[in-house]
């Protein structure tokens, strides 16, 4: 299989991926928001293929879920696209990008990265956005780091680790 071949195949999957684990993970109440589960594949895609196809899986998950499932809600849909093109654009700039030869170090850096700049521009979309209804730093810092603390720690855990088996088992 060639590497845009491949790039395609593993980015519809990503995508794939990100409408299906979300609707497993909203059994439970406030999921979405505290396990971030639609984040995960748009990441991966960005740090296994690069920043096109992150980039595209990042604005396409949340659109196809939100008009097959209803999540996210068409009311929080433009910021998320926005939030996840981000992440996928950035973790495949970082991992083109950032001279590290070290794997790990490159795709937790990578990762870092991608997930602080996630959700400093979707804070900035959400100030213009919810600015005339009490949006404040208070509610950014609670919304992109506290309630969703489990769902970064699983990203931290979870997402080197499977770009890294990834990367070995289907070379470029």
């Amino acid at each position: 299989m060639n590497s845009i071949t491949r790039k395609l195949v593993s980015c519809a999957l990503c995508i794939a991926l990100g409408v299906l684990l979300p609707m497993a993970f909203h059994v439970i109440p406030n999921a979405g928001s505290i396990f971030l589960p639609m984040h995960i594949p748009v990441l991966i895609c960005g740090l296994f293929c690069g920043w096109p196809y992150g980039l595209a899986c990042g604005i396409l998950t949340p659109f196809i879920s939100s008009v097959t499932t209803g999540m996210p809600p068409a009311m929080i849909l433009p910021q998320m696209m926005v939030e996840l093109a981000v992440y996928g654009l950035v973790a495949g700039l970082c991992e083109k990008y950032i001279p590290q030869k070290n794997e790990m170090t490159k795709l937790y850096m990578s990762l870092i990265i991608a997930m602080l700049a996630g959700r400093i521009v979707n804070g900035l979309v959400n100030t213009c956005i919810l600015s005339t209804q009490g949006y404040t730093l208070s509610v950014l810092m609670s919304a992109s780091f506290i309630t969703c603390l489990p769902g970064i720690v699983i990203q931290l855990i979870v997402i080197p680790v499977l770009v890294r088996i990834l990367n070995k088992r289907i070379p470029a």
